[in-house]
């Protein structure tokens, strides 16, 4: 159902406020440049710190500007399960492709707890599930048993895998399928994720980057390895200055450097650091992208 990149689409303010017309230009300027799909409101859309008004707001307008032209996977995680089942009622209901719902982060449930919750948000409207495995963030590690439970589930379709560990998708290709969409939720490793079974990638750099990210997918997808190694090649020193402070900051004052956007970020966020700054300029000329 779903192949190739999906920015992990950041949100855009402007003083302290949600920047909507940036961000409609900026779903414009995505599908220009060949992104496969979006994703709004996820982590690096700052989801922590947007209210639910603002959260809801921001999956309308971009699903209203995409238009249908390509998917739209709606951020809807939440440690709270009936939150979580507000927000993917709320993106079904604006006409959001898939919804992408995080491993319960805090309260730490069983493999059980995890079970019972995503099937519980399976069941309360038609949306597809994408499941966002990120140990890092939410402590919880979602199996590869556990994961082909669920992938039981009609609407249960792929997972955002952000374990890092590349085994782990030949793993899912046994518990969950070879139908089962794996999308990496690594820049750094992508390319590498596509070659043991993946099949795209939700991208941070690809707010920054898009076409050069995209172009990476579209050429792993043809089994074309050698040029998408070229490319992650020229990308890897910009995925690694956006990843030196949290990844939200480092793309958007990336994108700040081409005119896309404001850095701003909310508290607890803070600026990047000169440091990082210098980093990531110096990742953006190394892949062409700034003079």
């Amino acid at each position: 159902m779903f192949k190739g990149s999906f920015p992990a689409l950041v949100t855009p303010f402007k003083d302290g406020e949600l920047d909507l017309d940036t961000l409609k230009k900026l779903v414009e300027w995505h599908i220009s440049e060949g992104s496969h799909g979006l994703v709004p409101v996820g982590t690096t859309g700052e989801s922590p710190t947007l209210t639910h008004a603002e959260h809801e707001t921001v999956v309308a307008e971009v699903v209203k500007a995409a238009a249908g032209r390509i998917p739209v996977i709606a951020g809807a995680g939440s440690n709270n399960t009936l939150e979580s089942m507000r927000l993917m009622r709320h993106a079904l209901s604006v006409g959001a492709d898939a919804a992408l719902v995080v491993t319960p982060y805090y309260n730490k449930p069983t493999q059980a707890g995890l079970v019972a919750h995503f099937t519980a948000l399976h069941d309360c409207c038609e949306l597809p599930i994408v499941i966002y495995n990120i140990p890092g963030r939410s402590v919880v590690d979602m199996t590869p048993d556990t994961m082909g439970e669920l992938a039981k589930l009609p609407r249960i379709v792929g997972v955002k895998d952000a374990t890092g560990d590349l085994a782990r998708v030949c793993a899912q290709r046994i518990t969950c399928g070879k139908d089962f969409a794996q999308i990496s939720g690594e820049d750094g490793t992508a390319h590498g994720f596509n070659a043991q079974g993946g099949q795209g990638v939700i991208s941070v750099t690809a707010n920054v980057a898009p076409k050069l990210v995209a172009e990476v997918q579209k050429a792993t997808l043809a089994g074309d390895y050698a040029t998408a190694l070229e490319i992650q090649d020229r990308l890897m020193p910009l995925h690694q200055a956006i990843f030196t402070e949290p990844g939200v900051v480092g793309v958007k004052y990336a994108m700040s450097c081409l005119g896309l956007c404001d850095p701003e970020v909310r508290s607890p966020l803070t600026p990047l650091t000169a440091p990082t700054r210098a980093l990531v300029e110096a990742g953006l000329r190394h892949a062409g992208l700034l003079n």
